[in-house]
Formats: C-alpha cells, structure tokens, sequence
C-alpha cells in the first residue's frame, strides 16, 4: 500500500463508519462513510487514494487531490501558522504542509506556488517543499530532437516561461515561440528544440512543422467557408495581420497557403480564394 498514491485495493468488510480495504499483503485501510456509494460492496476493488490523517494514520478517499507523491503542482495557501504554511489539496480532510525549512520565500494566505509533493522520510507524513530544484535530476538530459513532452509552467520572465519537464528536468520556452495563452500553473505539451551544452532544455509549444502546417491548413479552409471562400489576407499580409486571425506565425501561414495552392483547393493573387469546385 503507497502512501501518498493512489492505490488498486479490494473491499474486505464494512462497519458503521466505513469500510477496511485491504491489499495483497492484508493491509487494511479505512475508507470513511461518506465516500462509500450503495454500488460499492464486499469483494469489489476499488481506487482510492491513501494518505495519512491528522494522528499519522493511513486512511483512503476516493477524492482526487491536486498532486499526488512525486508531482509538481500549483496550489494556494489557506492558512500559516508556527508550523508552516498549509496548501488547498484538493482533500476536503486534510491540507497538505509546507514547512518553514521549505519555503523559498515566506509564503502568504491566498496566494499560489509552485510546489513538489514529497513523503518526509523521519516523520513518513506527506508534506510539500517549494524548493523545486533539489528534486530534479541533476543529470545531462538526453531528450531528442521534437520529442513530445508534459511541462508544467514554473515561472514567467522577460525571456518567457521556465518549465519542468516530465517532473524531471529544468526547460524554457521562449515568449516569440508562445502563441496561444499561458499561465504558471499550466500542464501542456511541448516538443523538445534542443538540449543546449550546458545541459539547459529549450522546448516548444508549437507542434511538429508538418502537424503545424495540416492543421493551419484547416482553419485557413473553415475561415474561407465561413467568409463566402474569400479572404483578404494573403503572404503579403503583414505578420500582425496573420497573428490576430490565425494565432500564427507568417512562416507557417504561408506554408499552409502553398500547401492549400499545390492541392488545388485555393487560388492566391491579391485576395485568397476557394477553388471553384
């Protein structure tokens, strides 16, 4: 059974507060009342999420928190006292700890930060750190050229976003390279541009050139269908012009233009237009 993870176990016997679920080496653990359903009986499996209640005492929800043991995620303090800072879970029992020792600045009530979810090894309590890099590798990433990858938004600078990729690794996106809406806290895909000599990860929200171009390609035909097949932006429409319409760059728009001209489904001159079928 993992504390601070969600866990596969089977339902072993109910009593008036709840029921015991147990895993494959007979651990039990409660599941309180209020998360039991009259679908749930004796013998079924079930998903539940087990953490540790206020006296340290494993203890199972079928609620879903923010992060589980081993994520990073955003989330807002509620309340500090002498102890620390206490974070929104997503747990309506029970708020997770950041303490003193693991607050990179003094954290205040109603605000958001970045934190990593962690099982303290002395006390075995699930507590959260705000001191994010010494829980990412430290060694040389080996990412590929355009791998896919999840990125979680750090942080925002002049240059544009810092990231952690896949819980693992420091990147950055740059904000010339942005074209949609982003948000520190957000969770996204990236493609990898390269991994720079000194081991610095430089990833892109942009798809793949040929999946970027395919899909400007289809809204390009949509906004042509939509507009009685003509349209007056053209490649040599200024690139703020071709920004504030398709949210992309004027490379790629005319990329998808001579794609749409080589299938024959456009004509270009001093307006776009569809090709008469």
């Amino acid at each position: 059974m993992k504390i601070g993870e969600y866990n596969e176990l089977r339902i072993n016997r109910t009593v008036d507060f709840g029921a015991y679920l147990i895993d494959d080496d007979t651990h039990e653990v409660l599941l309180p009342k209020r998360y039991l359903t009259p679908e749930m009986q004796v013998g079924d499996n079930i998903r539940v999420f087990v953490y540790n209640d206020s006296e340290n005492r494993p203890v199972a929800t079928t609620e879903e928190p923010k992060a589980v043991v081993g994520d990073f995620a955003l989330m807002r303090v509620k309340a500090v006292n002498k102890v620390g800072a206490f974070l929104d879970w997503g747990l309506v029992a029970k708020d997770l700890l950041v303490p003193f020792s693991e607050q990179r600045v003094d954290m205040k009530v109603g605000r958001s930060y970045i934190v990593r979810v962690y099982l303290d090894p002395a006390s075995q309590r699930i507590v959260a750190s705000a001191k994010l890099a010494k829980f990412l590798n430290q060694t040389e990433p080996d990412y590929y050229h355009r791998e896919m990858v999840e990125v979680l938004v750090v942080q925002r600078s002049d240059l544009g976003y810092r990231v952690i990729i896949n819980n693992e690794h420091w990147g950055q996106i740059y904000q010339n390279e942005t074209y949609q809406n982003v948000n520190v806290g957000d969770r996204l895909t990236a493609f990898v541009k390269q991994v720079r000599p000194d081991g610095k990860v430089d990833v892109t929200l942009a798809k793949i050139e040929k999946m970027r171009v395919d899909d400007l390609s289809s809204r390009i035909l949509d906004h042509l269908k939509n507009h009685d097949g003509t349209m007056s932006l053209t490649d040599k429409s200024s690139p703020d012009e071709i920004m504030a319409t398709f949210n992309c760059s004027k490379k790629d728009f005319k990329k998808a233009l001579g794609l749409l001209y080589k299938q024959k489904q456009v004509t270009l001159g001093d307006t776009v237009k569809l090709t008469e079928s």
